[in-house]
């Protein structure tokens, strides 16, 4: 017969982490231009190996997944301004010159928040660069919608402090 532990049958309090909750700082937008952010994510790989008629797998390499985020664009300061000088760390059009990696890739921080302000979790992304930008639709026939900026960032790596 299994022996039932109190902690497990009985309610526990417990706060959970709210998706509206978090600031995210990048070196050159301001934090308060960035209205979503995609969730941090990584696959593992494998690799086969063969013996007779029996396969078997270890960890092959470890590929962190691009992240998604959505900015507002006020018109001043501009957040399409922002996302373009970032660009240009990376590719300047006028020119065609590529930059080198140590100016357009750069370490985003995200705090998530506590229903009080505090800081419950934060996670450091190192080495993003932008993989994709997009500076927002317009039309005339929506005039209650805010333009709002997509960029596809691909870390290095990822690091979930606490």
């Amino acid at each position: 017969m299994a022996v039932l532990d109190p902690n497990e049958i009985f309610y526990t309090a417990f706060e959970p982490k709210q998706k509206n909750r978090f600031i995210l700082y990048v070196d050159g937008i301001p934090s308060y231009q960035i209205k979503g952010m995609g969730a941090v994510s990584l696959t593992q790989g494998t690799v086969q190996l063969n013996h007779i008629n029996v396969a078997r797998y270890v960890k092959g390499k470890t590929l962190w997944n691009t992240i998604q985020m959505t900015l507002f664009d006020p018109i001043t300061p501009s957040g399409a301004q922002a996302c373009m000088e970032w660009v240009r760390l990376h590719h300047e059009s006028v020119t065609g010159r590529d930059g080198y990696s140590d100016f357009y890739k750069k370490d985003l921080t995200m705090n998530v928040l506590g229903p009080v302000g505090d800081i419950v979790s934060e996670w450091i992304i190192k080495g993003a660069m932008i993989t994709d930008a997009n500076f927002g639709d317009y039309s005339w026939d929506d005039e209650s919608a805010a333009v709002e900026l997509q960029i596809t960032v691909q870390p290095d790596y990822c690091i979930l402090n606490f």
